[in-house]
C-alpha cells in the first residue's frame, strides 16, 4: 500500500460513482486505474468488451462457471 496524492477533482468524482454503484472510494479509484492500464495495453478493445473480460474472470475465480455443452451435429 502507498499513499499518493489525487486531486480534489478526481476524488470528488469518484467518490460520485462510489456512492452510485455501492463501491468504497479506494475501490473505485483501483477499478478505474485496472481499467485504464488495459485500455491503454490493448487499445483496438472497446470498453465494454474489457468490462467482459472483467466479470468472467471474475465468475471463474468464484467457480460461478456453467459448462458450454455442443449439441450432438450427426
Amino acid at each position: 500500500m502507498a499513499t499518493i496524492k489525487l486531486s480534489d477533482k478526481l476524488i470528488s468524482e469518484a467518490r460520485h460513482y462510489a456512492d452510485v454503484f455501492n463501491r468504497s472510494l479506494p475501490t473505485q479509484i483501483e477499478r478505474w486505474s485496472r481499467i485504464g492500464k488495459i485500455s491503454e495495453e490493448n487499445s483496438d478493445l472497446p470498453y465494454n468488451f474489457i468490462k467482459d473480460i472483467l466479470l468472467a474472470q471474475k465468475e471463474v475465480c468464484d467457480k460461478q462457471l456453467i459448462p458450454y455443452e455442443f449439441d450432438n451435429m450427426r
